[in-house]
């Protein structure tokens, strides 16, 4: 008897716990009508919640304020649980329509049960995201960027100075320093080594920034600079010049910082940049590098520290550095005549390093005293003449014509500008300096070498990489050597005329280049192009990144002899005038990143074109049929095109896609490089 009590008992509370269960799962079911109407409602609280967070962030970015971490990822959380509440509303009619029995029972019990309980926990959840939501404050000021180690190059008897601008770092009255000397003397080895020793020494500064200034400044590239230091968004960029100025002083006016300025030619009016007088500020400091006291003066330095040559004894020991042992061992005296030699540099470190490294490979006395005679025709009274006749040493001591040509070819481009080594290469092949081989596959070896011997000759230096590519850049003093060599020469062959990065709004004087055999206005602002100059002798002729809308038919009607023509990144150009068919020499043709939209049948009379790159024009929409199969010589075709759009279908090698393109290209016997890019994707064939 007692069991059977005890099995009723057990059979009872497992009946009420099952019922319990039942019940409590039918009241997600049960509540659906409530439950929906109260989700709906609380998703719109979220909603409005998140737009004000959103709205807060978004003005604290405006004033260059930093958003919290926590209330990123709320956003991001509120963002997903938004999502996903819209999901189960719009499921709602259907879930309901399920329901029978005046909403007691469902006519698909497990689904309206499983939609129930989801909606019963995204309740919850949006109740418990809503409280989260509420900050006190979403952003705050950026933390001080650090300081940015920069590469150091060999320096040779500089911690005197560096203790000395340091001193002057130290003292409170001293604000602005500026640091001057010959070009090539070493004051950005010196400006760099100040900047990393802010990294390494205790100090008190906020914030330390580095800037490129260069002949010819730009004050919106000196802000972006600034800006990328401080860590400002990339946004930040799109703002006028004047906006990003008060942004800069906002955020310095309450740091103690240090700002340096390398390279300045003028006076840079701080105002106009954005930077607080630093004797104003917290004890901050400006510090920059000229080559002249004058700027140093327009400054308004408090201090002002002259950069000196080395003293022979270390002149001697950087010389020797760079000429190496195998030559100074070669022979007993070439000693004693390398240590004239190193004189002869008046202890000025870039002159040691260029020249030393030209005589590396000197191992006669003849070589060695033939070196002393043409050093002694430099006197050194003032800076242009001394630094340029001695650099012009190491010119005068390249191997052959073909490397000064190639050498000289490379100040055609802008100050402290990074050279891609293809382009630079196809220039030199296509206007003719590349003068071993006739196949530009071949005359890749021929250029890398004279590239090689350029960097080690320290006439031309490593640009590092942009967009994958290779680059050299010449440093400023040996660039306005270059250039210094092609005013005062009297041969012809170096006749230039350059005006790269000059801020030139309108085409030069015609009779100041209609004599020339290279020119260069490149990086400049000119939109109309309308005289009809006559130029015999002209070879080369950049027009790039410029602003170019116009250009006339006669212009380029008497240039009987150029052989390369730049017109690439004007992306304003959208025609090509009817007298560029008069380049009957043309080989090389850029017109990548312009706004052309039709190639002219008139470009048919090119029949020397080796080279046409046609990269990245969006625009473009027809190419003649038989135009590019026309071009016999060509070696080189780069192409972009989206593949996309109308494209006429009358006499058009483009309509239908590739296949017509392709077709021209493979009857060119002589192509050897070709690259198409449609929609981000390369087609390759080699010769």
């Amino acid at each position: 008897m007692g069991n059977c009590f005890s099995v009723q008992c057990g059979l009872d509370s497992f009946l009420l716990r099952g019922l319990d269960f039942i019940v409590g799962h039918a009241n997600f079911v049960w509540k659906l009508k409530q439950t929906l109407p109260t989700l709906s409602a609380a998703l719109e609280e979220l909603k409005a919640r998140r737009v004000d967070v959103k709205r807060r962030v978004d003005l604290a970015e405006r004033i260059l304020l930093k958003p919290l971490e926590e209330v990123q990822l709320w956003l991001s959380k509120a963002e997903t649980m938004i999502t996903e509440a819209e999901e189960l509303v719009s499921n709602g009619p259907q879930q309901m329509n399920n329901l029978c029995l005046g909403g007691c029972a469902s006519k698909s019990c497990l689904s309206s049960y499983k939609f129930g309980k989801k909606v019963n926990k995204m309740l919850q959840e949006i109740s418990d995201l809503k409280w989260e939501g509420v900050f006190e404050k979403v952003a705050e000021d950026p933390p001080p960027a650090p300081v940015v180690v920069r590469p150091e190059e060999q320096a040779v008897a500089l911690e005197s100075t560096i203790q000395k601008v340091w001193s002057c770092i130290v003292e409170t009255n001293v604000g602005i320093i500026g640091l001057y000397g010959l070009g090539g003397v070493g004051k950005t080895t010196l400006l760099t080594k100040l900047n990393n020793k802010f990294s390494t020494t205790p100090n008190d500064f906020e914030v330390v920034i580095w800037a490129l200034v260069s002949k010819d400044y730009d004050v919106e590239k000196i802000q972006d600079r600034i800006g990328e230091n401080v860590g400002f968004p990339q946004s930040w960029k799109n703002k006028s010049v004047d906006q990003k100025a008060i942004d800069i002083c906002g955020m310095l006016s309450n740091k103690r910082f240090v700002v340096l300025l390398d390279d300045l030619w003028k006076k840079v009016d701080l105002s106009l940049v954005g930077i607080p007088e630093p004797s104003q500020t917290k004890s901050s400091k400006l510090i920059f590098t000229t080559r002249s006291w004058d700027v140093c003066c327009y400054m308004e330095a408090k201090t002002k520290i002259k950069v000196e040559c080395l003293e022979p004894e270390k002149a001697w020991e950087l010389f020797q550095d760079k000429v190496g042992d195998e030559a100074l061992n070669s022979h007993p005296d070439i000693p004693n005549l390398a240590k004239q030699v190193a004189e002869r540099c008046g202890g000025l470190p870039l002159a040691l390093i260029t020249i030393g490294r030209a005589m590396a490979c000197k191992t006669t006395l003849g070589e060695w005293n033939y070196a002393i005679e043409m050093l002694k025709r430099c006197a050194l009274p003032q800076m242009e003449d001394d630094v340029f006749s001695l650099l012009k040493f190491s010119y005068d001591n390249l191997p052959n014509a073909t490397m000064r040509s190639c050498f000289l070819y490379c100040c055609l481009h802008p100050e402290d500008y990074c050279i891609p080594r293809k382009r630079l290469v196809e220039y030199w092949f296509c206007e003719g300096l590349l003068i071993e081989f006739d196949r530009i596959s071949e005359a890749q070896m021929q250029s890398d070498h004279i590239i090689n011997s350029l960097l080690n000759a320290c006439l031309l230096e490593n640009g590092g990489e942009i967009h994958g590519e290779e680059c050299v850049k010449m440093h400023d003093v040996i660039r306005d050597m270059a250039l210094w060599i092609t005013r005062n020469s009297e041969a012809t062959e170096n006749n230039f005329f350059v005006k790269a990065g000059a801020q030139l709004y309108e085409e030069p004087d015609v009779k100041a280049w209609e004599s020339v055999k290279r020119m260069s206005v490149m990086t400049n602002k000119i939109e109309v192009l309308k005289e009809t100059p006559k130029c015999p002798n002209l070879r080369t002729l950049f027009l790039s990144q410029n602003e170019l809308q116009v250009i006339s038919d006669g212009f380029f009607q008497f240039m009987p002899h150029l052989t390369v023509l730049d017109l690439s990144r004007n992306l304003r150009l959208r025609v090509l005038p009817e007298g560029i068919s008069q380049l009957v020499c043309l080989e090389c043709l850029d017109l990548s990143f312009t706004g052309i939209s039709e190639l002219p049948k008139g470009l048919k009379s090119l029949r020397k074109l080796k080279m046409l790159d046609l990269s990245y024009m969006h625009n473009l929409r027809k190419i003649p049929q038989h135009l590019i199969s026309s071009f016999s010589q060509l070696q080189i075709f780069l192409m972009w095109w989206s593949g996309c759009g109308d494209y006429p279908n009358e006499d058009n090698v483009l309509y239908g896609g590739n296949e017509k393109l392709i077709g021209e290209l493979k009857g060119l016997q002589r192509l050897s490089i070709l690259r198409i890019q449609k929609r981000h994707v390369w087609s390759r064939m080699g010769k």
